[in-house]
């Protein structure tokens, strides 16, 4: 099975994992890609290397205005539609916020954090077939959460009875997707992506231990706005960052 038959098969079982999951106030409204933005993220998966990446980067999960939008992880509008070049349509969550409506690539908002990452991915490669030769981009979490009043809740901040079963889902899918792209490094966007990372890391240790899978995992700044730190030049820190832990020259 190539790297893009085993990441779709993975993206389909997690998309029914946390369908079966339930949320109680404040979560009003849950916001599942993988279902309503299928199409495009089957684009996205398909750019994949069918021999697997050196390089994994993981965010947290989608923002309003990204991959609750696009189906991409990042998925900035433009980045998405003008550089990655995907034309997939996009449906809408069963439940829709009225103050966060779900347009597709037609959304008119951008995401500072995906123009920032796949600015920063553009600048570097030119081109996506010389980024995705040896690298990829995935959510840990592919859920929305959102709150009555529309404010966005990240899935750390839900009560333990119900981050516990959305954990276990999210880490099998993180386990099959590092067992079927075998990266050398795996890279978390942000504090948060980089901890469930060094978590799954040890269980692919145990599972590959006999056949020599070496998999460091590192972490970059995480571009959002919200963070004082990504606004004085996030793109050159996180340079900075992959260089020094040997994943970029």
């Amino acid at each position: 099975m190539s790297a893009i038959e085993a990441a779709t098969e993975a993206a389909e079982e997690l998309a029914e994992a946390v369908d079966r999951l339930r949320f109680a106030d404040p979560v009003t409204h849950v916001y599942n890609p993988l279902r309503y933005a299928w199409q495009a993220h089957r684009q996205y998966l398909q750019m994949l290397n069918p021999e697997g990446c050196r390089v994994l980067f993981l965010g947290m999960n989608p923002g309003p205005w990204g991959m609750a939008q696009s189906g991409v992880p990042f998925g900035q509008i433009e980045a998405v539609k003008q550089w990655l070049g995907i034309d997939a349509p996009v449906g809408k969550p069963d439940n829709e916020h009225p103050k966060r409506p779900v347009e597709g690539l037609d959304c008119p908002r951008s995401e500072v954090s995906g123009q920032r990452l796949w600015g920063w991915i553009r600048e570097r490669f030119g081109t996506p077939g010389d980024f995705f030769r040896e690298h990829f981009v995935a959510n840990y979490c592919p859920l929305v959460f959102m709150e009555a009043s529309a404010r966005n809740r990240t899935p750390d901040k839900l009560p333990a009875a119900e981050r516990e079963p959305l954990v276990e889902a999210c880490d099998d899918h993180l386990l099959k997707l590092l067992d079927a792209l075998r990266p050398r490094f795996a890279v978390g966007v942000g504090m948060y992506a980089e901890k469930c990372l060094q978590r799954v890391a040890r269980q692919v240790a145990e599972n590959t231990a006999a056949e020599g899978h070496d998999l460091q995992v590192t972490r970059i700044l995480h571009p959002s706005p919200a963070s004082p730190a990504a606004n004085r030049g996030w793109a050159p820190q996180a340079t900075e960052q992959m260089i020094a832990a040997g994943v970029w020259q």
